[in-house]
């Protein structure tokens, strides 16, 4: 199966770059349970640049987003654009996940289990295998 390109805003490159090297505490927590491909042999990606946002993990394989907010998402602003962009990136054919930072930062067992819940019944309404890790390749 092909994977469908989504263009991004160039400029938001550099942007993307800084913020992974200005991460949150929470971000980077979840950071280390998600890559690797830890999570059901998913690769995810942080700070991705998709179309004129910028989602704090992405798996394309399984088009879904990841979001971590912190205080300032409780903002009206900020949550009419959180709204939005979720809007947009579901018009782009893709899911969003929203963690808040005390979700990620006190319960990350159950920030795991969620995830690894969404991808399990996305896997079975689109009959998708599981992919296989490194281990498993012949």
């Amino acid at each position: 199966m092909k994977r469908k390109i989504i263009a991004y805003n160039p400029k938001l490159k550099e942007y993307a770059r800084n913020m992974r090297n200005k991460s949150t505490q929470a971000e980077i927590k979840l950071w280390m349970y998600v890559k690797g491909k830890q999570i059901k042999g998913y690769d995810f990606h942080r700070q991705k640049p998709i179309d004129e946002y910028i989602l704090d993990f992405f798996c394309h394989e399984l088009m879904l987003g990841i979001e971590v907010d912190g205080y300032t998402h409780t903002t009206e602003e900020v949550q009419k654009k959180d709204a939005e962009k979720e809007k947009r990136l579901n018009e782009l054919g893709i899911s969003v996940l929203r963690f808040t930072d005390e979700e990620v930062l006190t319960g990350i067992d159950n920030v795991i289990l969620a995830i690894e819940k969404y991808i399990e019944q996305k896997e079975t309404l689109t009959n998708t295998p599981l992919p296989l890790s490194r281990g498993e390749i012949s």
